[in-house]
């Protein structure tokens, strides 16, 4: 049985994809194959470290509660945390205001040699600012041109960008709420700007669509993750890092002198 990511290289309508979709993979085979996913992603990031020459840039983007904090928090939870940089862009302070919109994203670039991950990122420029008129469409459009110029510059200075749209359902959505007002241990995610979000559901789906169309090029694809199901959706990013990490094949670094000689008194 084969896993199957949806890589975006044309154009997609979100309706035509099934956020509840996981195939016919088995939920316990699923989770146990996550873990043995999790310990090789630990083990690769030590080579990444080791010969830091690459870096690895996590984006995750998604409605509220479609699972981006518990899928960073479970894929990454056998690496070593001093080799990864996280990053959860806000609203802008006054002095990234003051600058153009990728300049705070361009700073929270991780180093070679680590894994970065942006909870959020540069795209609720085309996203949040776009649906709640924060900027003029002439502004947000153009931008759809500067990130995958960023991109691809960062693609081309040897850092690996993926990039996983989490795909939830409106349903879904309405259920992971109300767990966490019911959820004593789960209430301090609760939001009302999260439900003010939700009235904007539909604009919020074009705005996504048209997102993923217009950014998801050969430098750096679009993931489109069917989130419904936590499980499915872990794995389906795990695997992805995974089959990422083995392309660039790399290896331990040789000592920069003859260890023979040393001798430990």
């Amino acid at each position: 049985m084969k896993n199957q990511p949806i890589v975006i290289k044309g154009r997609i309508n979100l309706k035509h994809f099934d956020p509840s979709y996981c195939g016919r993979w088995d939920k316990k085979e699923t989770k146990e194959r996550i873990d043995k996913l999790g310990h090789q992603i630990g083990e690769m990031q030590q080579l990444l470290y080791a010969n830091s020459r690459h870096a690895l840039l996590l984006i995750f983007q998604g409605m509220d509660a479609s699972g981006k904090d518990g899928s960073i928090r479970t894929v990454l939870q056998y690496v070593n945390p001093a080799g990864v940089e996280t990053a959860n862009f806000k609203v802008p302070s006054a002095e990234e205001s003051a600058h153009d919109f990728l300049w705070r994203i361009h700073h929270a670039v991780p180093r070679q040699g680590n894994i970065g991950v942006f909870n959020r990122s540069h795209y609720e420029a085309v996203l949040a600012e776009r649906v709640l008129g924060l900027v003029p469409a002439k502004v947000w459009r153009a931008r759809y041109g500067q990130i995958v110029d960023f991109e691809r510059m960062l693609v081309e200075n040897r850092v690996l960008v993926l990039k996983f749209f989490l795909h939830i359902s409106r349903k879904e959505q309405a259920r992971r709420f109300e767990e966490r007002l019911a959820n004593p241990k789960k209430n301090w995610k609760f939001s009302h700007a999260d439900l003010a979000t939700r009235q904007h559901w539909g604009d919020y789906v074009g705005a996504y669509e048209d997102m993923l169309n217009a950014t998801s090029h050969a430098a750096a694809r679009w993931h489109l993750v069917p989130a419904d199901r936590n499980w499915y959706r872990v794995f389906v990013v795990a695997d992805t890092v995974v089959r990422a990490l083995r392309e660039l094949k790399l290896k331990w670094p040789k000592a920069a002198e003859d260890l023979s000689k040393i001798r430990i008194k």
